[in-house]
């Protein structure tokens, strides 16, 4: 499964976020990987694609970085699948709630 993760460093503040990078890693169990990432301008945000088979690794990394960032993980998919999903929605009789 694919995670979009968000990331909001507490206090807007990036350096003690990227302090402990640049010491211990990304600090990620094994099972989870890193697929790319993306920083606000502001250097107040992080957005990380993040895939797993098991939620739980996943809190385990958050874990491991939520004293310096505030998460929000949202389960996504690619555009293709996102239009394989609506296609068959569509074709079993309405929308997301059958209308």
């Amino acid at each position: 499964m694919l995670y979009m993760i968000i990331e909001r460093f507490k206090s807007s503040d990036p350096v003690p976020v990227y302090t402990r990078f640049r010491q211990h890693g990304r600090l990620m169990p094994e099972g989870l990987t890193y697929v790319s990432s993306w920083t606000s301008k502001d250097l107040s945000h992080c957005y990380q694609l993040m895939e797993t088979g098991d939620r739980k690794l996943l809190e385990e990394w958050i874990g491991n970085w939520r004293d310096l960032v505030d998460f929000e993980a949202v389960e996504v998919m690619g555009s293709s699948e996102a239009s394989a999903a609506v296609l068959a929605m569509t074709e079993n009789g309405g929308g997301k709630d059958g209308y």
